[in-house]
């Protein structure tokens, strides 16, 4: 399955080659690639005859259920990260939080390399991305919360699943396509930001910033660009999980698609969490 969210993943194949850094045509499983509607099965794979996969295949109804309990995973994990944690004010006892943070978002970090490069998708090594994901988005929102309060949290959650729902509605009675061009500007934005974080943090490291990830203008510009990638990750989500049932996935596939779709919506909440604080913030 091509892979068409912007997480650093290598997905098994649609029945279309991907391409690889130096621009030649590559398939997932040394060439091998799920079989869609019309192949000839001695087209499945370019070592010869391969019988289709066996199984259920991947379902919408697969994709909301797996969808549902990775996000319930999610919710869980920061629901007890932030009754587990000390009580704050803003400007005391934030070290508990900021260590819980960096934890989490440590751990998702490695954990969202190994899901995206592993070539078997793994449901339990996605539910453990959530688990840490859920600790990081715990000891941030109590973090901004701490600091900003206002209810800013329900806020984001709120907003994140408007974004999602109306990102939803307009990819279907758009009837929007994703194109290559598309694609690439997405995945390529979406480097840009992840390379600006990490330049953001060495240089905080040494006492350093530019303040493009604060409560500033350049922080609010930065917030503004992130919340408008997200929601184009959205699309390649949605576009995934369309050519996945069409191509009659294995169902495991949708725990791939349900990963990636979490991507999009803890990169839309941080987003829209820093710039409600920047709109919020005495």
């Amino acid at each position: 399955m091509q892979s068409n969210n912007p997480v650093f993943r290598r997905a098994e194949g649609f029945g279309q080659p991907s391409q690889n850094a130096y621009g030649n045509a590559t398939y997932a499983g040394n060439g091998a690639a799920y079989p869609g509607y019309g192949q000839d099965p001695s087209q499945w794979s370019t070592g010869g005859p391969q019988a289709p996969a066996t199984g259920a295949p991947m379902t919408i109804d697969s994709v909301v259920q797996k969808g549902a309990i990775t996000l319930g995973v999610v919710f869980l994990a920061a629901i007890a990260t932030w009754v587990l944690t000390p009580d704050v004010t803003a400007t005391a006892n934030l070290a508990p939080l900021f260590a819980a943070a960096t934890l989490g978002a440590g751990a998702a970090f490695v954990l969202s390399l190994v899901n995206s490069f592993k070539r078997v998708v793994s449901p339990a090594l996605v539910l453990a991305f959530a688990v840490a994901e859920g600790i990081a988005l715990g000891a941030l929102s109590k973090t901004f919360d701490a600091m900003i309060g206002g209810g800013i949290v329900v806020q984001a959650v709120i907003g994140t699943f408007a974004a999602f729902a109306g990102t939803l509605a307009a990819y279907k009675f758009f009837n929007i396509k994703v194109g290559a061009k598309f694609r690439t500007f997405v995945i390529a934005a979406m480097f840009g930001m992840v390379g600006l974080s990490l330049m953001e943090l060495v240089l905080g490291m040494f006492g350093a910033s530019f303040g493009l990830f604060g409560l500033g203008t350049l922080g609010m510009v930065t917030a503004i660009i992130g919340l408008a990638l997200g929601v184009f990750m959205l699309i390649l989500d949605f576009d995934q999980i369309e050519q996945g049932i069409a191509a009659q996935l294995p169902e495991r596939e949708s725990w791939r698609a349900v990963f990636g779709l979490t991507v999009s919506l803890v990169w839309i909440y941080t987003n829209l969490l820093r710039l409600l604080a920047i709109f919020q913030q005495d």
